[in-house]
C-alpha cells in the first residue's frame, strides 16, 4: 500500500526491498546516543538486531521519501512476552529487562521498535508521515500502540502524535534515557 502525504510517499515494502529498509534504518541510527552504547563499534551487530525484526511474523516494513526513512511496526498479542533480543550482548540485555516490565501485557497493540530518518532529511516531515501513515490504519482498527523514544526530540515527535509516557523513564547504568510511550486509538 502506497500513500501520498504532503511530506513524501510513504509505502508498505515486500522482502526485496527490506535491504532499503535495513540501510536507512543503519544510516539513520548511527549517531543515536542509545545505539552508541549498545553497539560502540558500529557494524554487523546493528543490522543484525534491525534484520531480526524482519522474522516476527507480524512485521511490517516501509519507506518513505526516496528511500529517506524506514520504519517497521510488530503487532503484537494481548499475550505478549518480551523475548530476548539477537546480538548486542549484556547492555541490550539489561535495556531489554528493565523495559520489559513495561510492555503493555494484556492487549493486543503496534509496537514500533525502530523508525528512522537519514541525516540531512531529519526535520523535514517524513517521520511524521510514517507515523500517520500507520497510526490512521490503527486508529481504524481500534489499535493502540506502544514505543520506546530513545532521545527528547524524538520523545517530542511522539508526543504530537498522541503518544503518552507510559510512566518514568528508563536508564541501565550509564545508558541514555529511554521513554516508555503508549498511545490509544483516536476516534475518526
Amino acid at each position: 500500500m502506497t500513500v501520498n502525504t504532503p511530506y513524501a510517499t510513504v509505502r508498505r515494502v515486500d522482502e526485496a526491498e527490506r535491504q532499503a529498509v535495513l540501510d536507512v534504518l543503519t544510516e539513520a541510527f548511527t549517531n543515536d546516543p542509545l545505539v552508541r552504547w549498545l553497539y560502540p563499534e558500529a557494524g554487523p551487530l546493528q543490522a543484525h538486531y534491525f534484520r531480526h525484526l524482519f522474522t516476527h511474523p507480524t512485521a511490517e516494513a516501509y519507506l518513505a521519501g526516496e528511500s529517506e526513512a524506514a520504519a517497521i511496526w510488530l503487532t503484537l498479542p494481548a499475550d505478549h512476552t518480551p523475548g530476548e533480543e539477537p546480538g548486542g550482548g549484556e547492555r541490550l540485555r539489561a535495556i531489554g529487562e528493565a523495559l520489559a516490565p513495561r510492555h503493555p501485557n494484556g492487549e493486543r497493540h503496534l509496537y514500533l521498535p525502530c523508525m528512522g530518518v537519514v541525516s540531512g532529511r531529519q526535520g523535514a516531515g517524513l517521520g511524521s508521515a510514517m507515523l500517520r501513515h500507520r497510526l490512521e490504519r490503527a486508529d481504524a482498527d481500534r489499535l493502540p500502540a506502544y514505543l520506546e523514544a530513545s532521545s527528547a526530540r524524538s520523545r517530542a515527535l511522539y508526543r504530537r502524535h498522541g503518544f503518552e509516557d507510559l510512566g518514568e523513564p528508563v536508564r541501565v547504568a550509564d545508558s541514555p534515557t529511554l521513554w516508555p510511550m503508549w498511545r490509544r486509538p483516536h476516534s475518526n
